[in-house]
């Protein structure tokens, strides 16, 4: 029969000799491989404990570098739409400078190939009443400028200058019906005058016969007569002819040869003899001042 209350080694030698028999293993461990099958054995069931104690944290972590993630992500999303939004405001503008460049280097090209002296004026102002077509431009009389001048764009005649201020000038479109212009049929020669009819699309040439030479498509240039307008410059196209038996004239309209809804840069021209010298329009451009 066993002793009620028997007694064993204490732990502090319990725990002397754990200690010891860990140092053994270690050493034995360390310099063979004789306990590797039973560490490989130890390790299948120590695993899941492992796995349960790093559990939280390995939780902890990951939805901490999720937040993180989708904030970061957040952010640069952002941040790329801002980015796009001035990108494509940009992209808007450089389009804008482009088609700007374009119009100026047909502008340009016009001058050459037409050989009279001419200044590019910028739009500063459109008036567009029924029976007034004035347009205000950013040079004025301290440029050159004076009444009378004939205005273009890359296509043709504008109109021209009615009044010349000392840093604006107004331009007279010639679709105003209180204006008037010379023209020929580039076809043949055939001399008649074009009026302005009060509609950007549309001037009236009502002083041809029914007979007259003159067809839709034929193109109508400036014809020289009057002083004002140099010759060939391209004013209209022909669109359309209807004939009046029972009258002396036919109703002939004719299309502006010009943007005159969408031009935003014009020329102002000079004739051969009222020619100003090119240093003087330099220095009044750079200097305000003649």
């Amino acid at each position: 029969m066993k002793l009620l209350f028997a007694t064993g080694p204490s732990i502090n030698t319990r725990f002397l000799i754990v200690m010891l028999l860990s140092i053994a293993l270690i050493a034995v461990d360390h310099k063979s491989d004789t306990l590797k099958p039973l560490r490989d054995l130890l390790s299948v069931f120590v695993y899941p404990i492992q796995s349960a104690v790093n559990l939280p944290s390995s939780v902890f972590n990951n939805a901490v570098a999720s937040f993180k993630s989708y904030t970061q992500l957040l952010s640069e999303n952002q941040e790329l739409k801002k980015q796009h939004l001035i990108n494509s405001a940009k992209l808007l503008k450089f389009a804008d400078l482009e088609k700007e460049n374009i119009r100026l280097r047909s502008l340009l090209d016009s001058s050459f190939k037409l050989g009279e002296q001419v200044l590019v004026a910028e739009l500063l102002s459109v008036n567009l009443a029924p029976y007034e077509h004035v347009v205000v431009v950013n040079k004025g009389s301290r440029f050159g400028i004076s009444k009378g001048q004939a205005v273009l764009d890359e296509n043709g005649i504008v109109g021209q200058v009615a009044k010349a201020l000392p840093l604006s000038s107004e331009i007279i479109l010639i679709t105003d019906p209180n204006h008037a212009i010379p023209v020929q049929v580039n076809r043949n020669g055939l001399h008649t005058i074009a009026i302005g009819s009060g509609h950007l699309n549309k001037l009236n040439l009502p002083f041809l016969p029914n007979n007259a030479d003159i067809v839709p498509g034929d193109l109508l240039i400036t014809s020289g007569l009057g002083g004002v307008f140099p010759r060939g410059y391209p004013v209209a196209v022909v669109s359309s002819f209807i004939e009046q038996p029972d009258k002396p004239f036919a109703i002939i309209q004719a299309e502006p040869s010009a943007a005159l809804n969408t031009s935003r840069e014009l020329l102002i021209v000079w004739n051969n003899d009222q020619v100003i010298p090119l240093s003087k329009q330099v220095i009044v451009e750079e200097n305000g001042t003649e």
